[in-house]
């Protein structure tokens, strides 16, 4: 296995050797100081720059956000055993050694708010070290750190030029060792990348000779502590070709479908004359010209490559993506002998599998891991184009469809740090972490905080515990956690919250957006009170007794003012009656003692009474899915879910789209590329295949329901990977699972009280039908 691999924790010597001084004294070097960059300060969302800004702007010195390379020779003065690198190169970096690059991470490190965390690689490189001169190359992109714009951008925000900060420790047989850092030593050139821009694109010049070497200058340090990135790398995990052409004017126009919508960029293989020059805009959709369509997705963003002539030549962006299917090729065409989409994501090991009898059912879950494929970034973005932005609702409503399919752990932990560094003085919490932008205007306030969103630094520890068993992020953001639930209690009126999103995105007439179902204050509310009980649960179990006592009490409080607002006793139902507004305190057991069932049955004729649909948006789904199959109407969730009409997942199928849209209908525009709508991941292995993971606990419960005749499927626990295949054959109901050795599983039947616990290994299980 090749050693220069990507590594996530330094060794501990290292660790121990150096403190929390990571680079051992390197400095931060480039090629201009912010003083002399003159960027302008602050975080600016593009819609509410006002004209005295974008002329500050304009003055920022071009050098700030040019691209460029940094070099340095190395050369072992006797024999080593072990040479260790750390790098933090922002916004983004590629480093390579002798001309071969380090590693196989895109757009590393992943991002943060550098005025609060910076993170840095560490790399094994011992057999990439000769006992000749090395050349150690480093080149600089922007990222988020440096977005100035110059085509399409979300906002405007720069925590400075592009800067690197490096370390290269070398053990020697003898165990000396031997430091190489980033100080006035290194040089910097401009590199044959002109134009690049997380948001709008990258242009690179192939014909550029990288020459006029110069001294670096030392620059100011990042605000933010320096910290190992432990989350998986994002890296190129799939490629796609063309599929077909959809549209060719003579030698100067191309527009190519690929097949799949993704996050990523287009590859090229081009053999031409120097100067001939290739456009490559990306998109979702195409207009009615046929032409590729960016007017939902941010524009423009578009890639411009310039050949250098007489060979072959492979190129892809270094520092830009976007989400896109189609890709629109004008210029020099001719030049063009192969194209790929890059599906650029996160590494994190896949650790489930889902199949079943019932296509849709299949094509739906395809649906929504590929939207949560192209949203797994360095954080988990809402879409891969128009905003790539951390909106945090959305990690934890869809937090078993995540932890079921994919190892979270060091994503969810890395994400709470995010979480906590976007966290107010006063406790309150951003809806996006990192706050890379904060929203203006008398429009903006729900964009600001809201209960659902914000909730995440409680959610996820919750749900990191729940899963994996493990109560540390509860612990070491306990009072983190604590003060958002203190600062709510600062906000509300007689218990009640009056801000937030609510039921963002839900189904009904006109136009998608802010919630027309349901009124906010209940969604607020109710989650307010959801907090409350997840603290009191995780504050009991961590010692905080009195805590503990004072969150139980104001949940109390909470449950009675909610009744008191938004029950109505004498027709058993809350506020508007809709699907929301029931499910949300029928989940939570917000009704009162013995009104349950009413509620209930208030529920489903309100369900019926859409004909058999569903009303519920980015926050009701999951409530609605859940009270559902808790209550035993398996049958009329899948009726809900398996059809090809609006609202459901299987018209956006029928509409031909590879990925999860982010409104129910996708007709009306936005986003192609969005998966908060996935909420029916949650149940796809954990309730229909039947695995149920809590902690060490495995529990098989497999939920056989409408036409389906078999699934099959996986998960990993904490002993390993278990594996069920259940199906129904002859009025049999035929059930094998596979336990991992250490491990053991309550097993509980579909269609009778028979329930068995097992150990490890294979097992077999068999019942008659009964519907």
């Amino acid at each position: 296995m090749r050693r220069y691999l990507l590594v996530f924790l330094v060794s501990l010597v290292s660790l121990v050797v150096l403190g929390q001084d990571y680079m051992g004294g390197a400095k931060w070097i480039g090629a201009i100081t912010r003083k002399d960059a003159r960027i302008p300060e602050g975080r600016h969302y593009q819609g509410a720059v006002l004209k005295e800004s974008k002329a500050l702007w304009a003055q920022a010195d071009t050098l700030s956000r040019r691209s460029i390379i940094l070099r340095r020779s190395f050369k072992p003065y006797k024999p080593f055993k072990k040479a260790e690198l750390r790098i933090c190169g922002l916004g983004f970096y590629e480093l390579t050694i002798n001309g071969r690059k380090i590693g196989n991470a895109e757009f590393a490190p992943m991002w943060s708010d550098y005025d609060k965390s910076v993170f840095f690689n560490a790399y094994d490189v011992t057999n990439l070290l000769t006992y000749e001169d090395n050349e150690i190359r480093v080149l600089l992109g922007n990222g988020v750190y440096n977005e100035q714009g110059g085509r399409y951008h979300k906002m405007k925000i720069s925590f400075g030029p592009p800067t690197l900060c490096f370390l290269l420790y070398v053990t020697y047989e003898d165990d000396l060792r031997e430091r190489l850092i980033s100080d006035e030593k290194w040089e910097w050139a401009l590199s044959p990348i002109t134009f690049n821009s997380l948001y709008g694109g990258e242009d690179y010049d192939a014909r550029f000779e990288v020459k006029n070497w110069h001294p670096v200058v030392v620059q100011e340090s990042p605000k933010g502590q320096l910290r190992p990135q432990i989350a998986n790398p994002v890296k190129i995990m799939e490629r796609f070709p063309v599929k077909q052409v959809m549209k060719q004017q003579g030698d100067t126009l191309l527009v190519l479908d690929m097949g799949q919508n993704l996050s990523g960029y287009p590859e090229i293989t081009v053999e031409g004359k120097a100067g001939q020059r290739l456009k490559l805009t990306p998109g979702e959709t195409l207009n009615d010209e046929g032409f590729v369509n960016q007017k939902q997705t941010g524009r423009p963003h578009y890639y411009v490559y310039t050949l250098k002539g007489g060979q072959t030549e492979l190129w892809h962006p270094r520092f830009a993506y976007y989400g896109y299917r189609y890709l629109q090729v004008e210029g020099d065409v001719e030049v063009l002998k192969k194209v790929e989409s890059c599906f650029v994501y996160n590494s994190a090991p896949r650790t489930g599998y889902f199949e079943c009898s019932n296509q849709l059912i299949n094509d739906t879950h395809r649906l929504i891991d590929r939207a949560i494929r192209s949203n797994w970034q360095a954080v988990w973005t809402d879409c891969p184009h128009r905003e790539k932005l951390g909106w945090l609702e959305q990690d934890w409503l869809n937090g078993e469809a995540l932890v079921y399919n994919y190892d979270c752990k060091t994503m969810i932990a890395q994400t709470m740090q995010n979480i906590v560094d976007a966290q107010h003085e006063d406790g309150s919490m951003p809806e996006i972490a990192p706050e890379y932008t904060i929203f203006t205007g008398s429009w903006a306030k729900p964009f600001l905080e809201s209960p659902e969103w914000g909730g995440a630094i409680i959610a996820l520890p919750m749900l990191y515990w729940q899963h994996y068993g493990d109560l540390s992020l509860a612990s070491q953001h306990y009072d983190a956690m604590k003060r958002y639930v203190d600062y709510l209690d600062t906000q509300d009126s007689c218990y009640i919250l009056k801000q937030g999103l609510g039921d963002w995105y839900d189904y009904g007439p006109g136009r998608a957006g802010f919630a027309k179902n349901t009124p906010m204050p209940l969604v607020s509310t109710a989650h307010y009170y959801q907090w409350l009980c997840y603290m009191y649960v995780m504050a009991k179990h961590l010692g905080h007794k009195q805590d503990a006592l004072q969150f139980n009490q104001q949940a109390e409080h909470i449950r009675q003012a909610f009744n008191r607002e938004f029950y109505d006793s004498k027709k058993k139902t809350y506020a508007t009656g809709s699907q929301c507004s029931l499910a949300l305190p029928l989940y939570l057991k917000l009704v009162p003692e013995g009104d349950y069932q009413a509620v209930l049955d208030n529920l489903l004729k309100d369900i019926h009474a859409h004909g058999d649909r569903l009303t519920t948006g980015d926050v009701g789904n999951r409530y609605l899915f859940y009270t559902l199959v808790q209550n035993n109407q398996r049958e009329l969730l899948y009726k809900m879910l398996n059809h090809y009409d609006v609202p459901g997942y299987g018209y956006q199928i029928k509409k031909g789209h590879t990925t999860l849209t982010e409104q129910w209908d996708p007709t009306h525009g936005a986003s192609m590329n969005h998966f908060m709508m996935g909420h029916v991941e949650n149940l796809f292995i954990p309730d229909l295949l039947g695995i149920q993971r809590t902690g060490d606990l495995i529990e098989i419960a497999p939920h056989p329901v409408g036409d389906l005749t078999w699934c099959k499927g996986s998960t990993m626990s904490a002993f390993g990977e278990v594996k069920v295949s259940w199906k129904i054959s002859n009025g049999q109901f035929l059930l094998d699972i596979e336990i991992p050795e250490g491990g053991f599983a309550d097993v509980y039947m579909p269609f009778s009280d028979r329930a068995e616990t097992v150990q490890g290994g294979k097992h077999h299980f068999q019942e008659p039908v009964r519907r």
